[in-house]
């Protein structure tokens, strides 16, 4: 592989990661023949790496004891995201999504007069996405503000994703 490709995704890892693996990775990575697969597969380990970090072993962690409790700083976005709260808005919005796109799939993309189930499920999981978003702000920004306003992200854009949807195909 390219060297300054394999330097590149290399760099995609957490800076913990790459301080104890990353060389040897690179030079594995420099070592064998690159292919598109080989680049999919290392982008997604970077970003399993993000949500879900190696455990620290004595090298990486100058603190040898373990915590028995979460401390902002013990707490990952891969924590926080396992949360029901986090994850039940995601599960709407995509049930939602799927909703509009089966519609549009089997009656075409035109405004009813009336409308219809669809409709009003669609509008009901997106509802009742609004207090859940609301009770996992209030409970985790003040333990983890970084991670949660990742999720926060993730879940308004999942939100933006649906009215998208729906004003693209005029359903609306």
């Amino acid at each position: 592989m390219n060297p300054k490709l394999a330097h590149l995704l290399v760099r995609l890892y957490p800076a913990h990661w790459r301080s104890r693996y990353g060389d040897e990775f690179e030079a594995l990575l420099e070592a064998r023949p690159g292919n598109l697969g080989t680049a999919a597969n290392v982008i997604a380990s970077a970003l399993y790496e993000h949500i879900f970090p190696t455990q620290r072993g004595p090298t990486m962690n100058p603190d040898p004891q373990p915590r028995a409790t979460l401390t902002p700083d013990t707490i990952t976005l891969g924590t926080i995201a396992r949360q029901p709260s986090a994850l039940l808005p995601l599960a709407m919005s995509l049930t939602a999504l799927t909703l509009v796109l089966v519609h549009v799939a089997i009656y075409g993309a035109v405004r009813e007069a009336d409308e219809g189930p669809t409709a009003h499920l669609w509008q009901i999981l997106m509802a009742a996405q609004i207090p859940v978003i609301a009770f996992f702000a209030l409970k985790s920004l003040r333990q983890a503000p970084g991670p949660t306003l990742k999720v926060l992200t993730l879940q308004a854009t999942a939100v933006l994703a649906n009215i998208a949807a729906v004003f693209s195909f005029n359903l609306g």
